[in-house]
């Protein structure tokens, strides 16, 4: 059973810009997001753009806003063959398990915009 949706774009270069600061990144990406798309000579700007679209989707999605969580403890790894999914911390780990929650994500970016779609589940 479907327990909501969500969907966020956001403009690439405004990503790209609160990505100079460290603070930023710190606050909205989890540790295995910076290990993933942060290298001391290249920031996976792209990425890093579409990820946060996706924890806007998914607190979206979940019908809160960003309320009882941080974006930190919502993360979006990739697979082996580079489909993202979730992986959840702290709060937010709590409340998806609490709610027994499948949360599903899809990413895309073009030129200047990136998007991400998410479903949530009842398991």
């Amino acid at each position: 059973m479907v327990y909501g949706i969500g969907v966020d774009i956001v403009s690439i270069d405004r990503i790209a810009k609160s990505l100079e600061k460290e603070s930023f990144i710190k606050r909205i990406y989890g540790a295995d997001e910076i290990a993933l798309f942060v290298s001391e000579n290249k920031i996976k700007t792209n990425s890093l753009a579409a990820n946060f679209a996706a924890k806007e989707a998914f607190s979206k999605a979940l019908g809160t806003g960003v309320r009882g969580f941080d974006f930190d403890e919502v993360q979006i790894l990739r697979d082996s063959l580079g489909a993202p999914y979730f992986k959840f911390g702290g709060r937010a780990q709590q409340i998806v398990e609490s709610k027994k929650l499948e949360c599903k994500v899809s990413l895309s970016h073009e030129k200047d915009k990136a998007v991400a779609f998410v479903v949530i589940e009842v398991k």
